[in-house]
């Protein structure tokens, strides 16, 4: 469903529109995030189901919203679906799944685009300078160049190792040389609890279908 509405129009028309949407949500009749954007005619465009990368989030689907925010313990701070269509772009351009995207950005910045380790990674996906560098990212601290270069990655890793979810994950945090060596998941407690987390963070946003 798409709405369109001149932003010309009295803010009262606004106002009733975001209640009808509200009304729909509380009312379970919506099963999706509402999205819009304001085009170059100045014209503002409501859609449950986005098909220009222009459109923003505007409203969450509470009810899943709330649910995936329990699974998952999101910092009040911070709001996943600022990010909702910048991860959507880079998956789909890299051919990765989004929910591992999703759960690696959880596990290593917990959304924050500002977070720095104490071992110098930064941003969502916390990249290391190296990292960044070999990648041709930037600003490790812009949300764009830093998904992209961690999705780009994670690409990377997949092919790596033929598409095993667990190894590739375990070499985003161990390195591909520690796997390599090994041959699996290293035997450091903190990459196979961070295998394990970020796996798990996959599977709810999988069944929340978020």
């Amino acid at each position: 469903m798409t709405l369109k509405i001149s932003s010309y129009v009295p803010c009262v028309v606004l106002c009733l529109c975001s209640l009808f949407f509200c009304g729909m949500i509380m009312a379970g009749n919506a099963v999706a995030d509402i999205y819009r954007y304001v085009d170059e005619d100045d014209i503002t465009h409501f859609t449950d189901a986005p098909t220009d990368k222009r459109f923003k989030i505007f409203m969450r689907d509470l009810k899943k919203d709330k649910e995936l925010r329990t699974k998952l313990k999101y910092a009040s701070s911070v709001n996943p679906a600022e990010f909702e269509q910048l991860i959507k772009t880079c998956s789909e351009k890299y051919g990765v799944n989004q929910c591992l995207v999703k759960a690696v950005i959880h596990a290593e910045s917990g959304y924050d685009p500002n977070a720095v380790s104490s071992k110098g990674a930064s941003g969502l996906m916390q990249l290391m300078p190296g990292t960044a560098k070999s990648l041709k990212v930037a600003d490790r601290f812009n949300p764009k160049d830093n998904v992209e270069g961690g999705v780009k990655y994670l690409r990377f890793l997949l092919d790596t190792f033929r598409g095993d979810v667990s190894l590739a994950v375990a070499a985003y945090n161990a390195g591909l040389n520690k796997v390599a060596k090994y041959g699996g998941i290293p035997p450091y407690n903190e990459t196979r609890t961070y295998v394990n987390r970020v796996l798990s963070y996959m599977k709810s946003y999988q069944e929340s279908g978020i």
